[in-house]
Parts: C-alpha cells; structure tokens; sequence
C-alpha cells in the first residue's frame, strides 16, 4: 500500500496559479489511480480530477474544467495538480487519495489511501 504526502499549497491571488504536488511511497504506485478532492469549510469533500495509474486517461470536474489539469510522473511517484485562474471558491483543502481501482478514485469517499492534505486560499 502506498502513503501520500500532499504540498504546494499557500496563499494566492484571484487569477493567479498553483501546482500541488502528491508524493508517494512504495514501488507500485504505477498500478495505483490517483484522485484530488477539495473540502472548503462547512462543505462535504468533493472530487476534483483523477488519473490512471498509468497516466492514460484522466477526468477533471466540470467546476475545474479548463483551468485545472492533473498528470503524473512515475518515476517520481508523483501526481501534480496544475490549478490556473483560481477564484476565491476554489478555497478549501486539497487531498489526493490513491486507489487500485479507477472507479474508486471517481468518488470523494471512496479511496483507500488518502494524504493529510494541503491548505489552497485564493484572496480576491
């Protein structure tokens, strides 16, 4: 099983750019999909944008669309969040959750492995 450590978060300004970075530990996280999630205060967590374990394919949510693009290096053991055009509604706290399973990794609740999560505020 893998762990995940989430960074790249901080404070930004309305319009400006961000990339979060997912490290993660173990050898076989290329057979691991891997998912961001936001949670904002008060707001159940919800899904932001996921990738195959091999990179292959991706889905990103509607309300990120075109702005936020996700990809991943494996010989890094890494998953990058790249979120341009931020609005102050993107604030909230990212996570990255990992899981064998594609379907699992399309569902804020459903990955088995998940990172402490990294705090993204956008000022207007």
């Amino acid at each position: 099983q893998v762990q995940l450590v989430e960074s790249g978060g901080g404070l930004v300004q309305a319009g400006g750019s961000l990339r979060l970075s997912c490290a993660a530990s173990g050898r076989t996280f290329s057979s691991y999909a891997v998912g961001w999630f936001r949670q904002a205060p008060g707001k159940e967590r919800e899904f932001v944008a996921a990738i195959y374990g091999s990179g292959g394919l991706t889905y990103v949510a509607d309300s990120v669309k075109g702005r936020f693009a996700i990809s991943r290096d494996n010989a890094q053991n890494t998953v990058y969040l790249q979120m341009n055009s931020l609005k102050p509604e993107d604030t909230a706290v990212y996570y990255c959750g990992a899981d064998p399973r594609w379907t699992q990794v399309l569902n804020s609740t459903r990955p088995t492995t998940w990172g402490q999560g990294t705090q993204v505020t956008v000022s207007s």
